[in-house]
């Protein structure tokens, strides 16, 4: 079992992307609010992702993922209908050496950016100082959920 351990923020203002590397995003959701598990479909640049998240919000959770080919993308994506997302994802490195991800959402989710780090340990995670670019900390936040987002629209406020 892989676990993903990770921090989610808002971000407070953009930084300098000029060393990041940015790639376009589309993911649906095959599973329902009630769920107990997150199925998702992601197209990511010229990847086709299946992944399997459970644990819900929060800093540590299990996530499973596969690659699969363009057809059984296509033929899944239809049943993702009223459950997407879309976003372009910059990838960058931080002046600590982490990576982060910062994700600036399209459609009916725009404006919303938001920057994620993953960790190799929940210390790590409860120890990083955030840049003064990022802002509230929204790691337990259910509705900044890509799931909750997907269903429900980016959360008011």
């Amino acid at each position: 079992m892989a676990v993903e351990i990770e921090r989610k923020f808002r971000v407070a203002r953009m930084p300098d992307l000029s060393g990041a590397r940015a790639v376009p995003i589309r993911q649906g959701y095959l599973t329902l609010p009630t769920d107990s598990v997150d199925l998702r479909l992601r197209a990511k640049g010229d990847k086709r992702l299946l992944t399997l998240k459970r644990g819900g919000a929060g800093l540590a959770r299990e996530e499973r993922e596969t690659l699969i080919d363009a057809q059984a993308f296509d033929t899944l994506w239809p049943a993702t209908e009223g459950r997407r997302i879309e976003k372009t994802r910059w990838t960058g490195t931080l002046p600590c050496g982490t990576t982060f991800e910062l994700d600036v959402f399209e459609g009916r989710h725009a404006p919303l950016v938001l920057v994620e780090v993953e960790f190799d340990d929940l210390d790590a995670a409860r120890a990083f100082v955030p840049p003064d670019w990022f802002g509230a900390d929204v790691t337990e936040d259910a509705a900044y959920g890509n799931r909750v987002m997907a269903l429900d629209g980016p959360p008011q406020g």
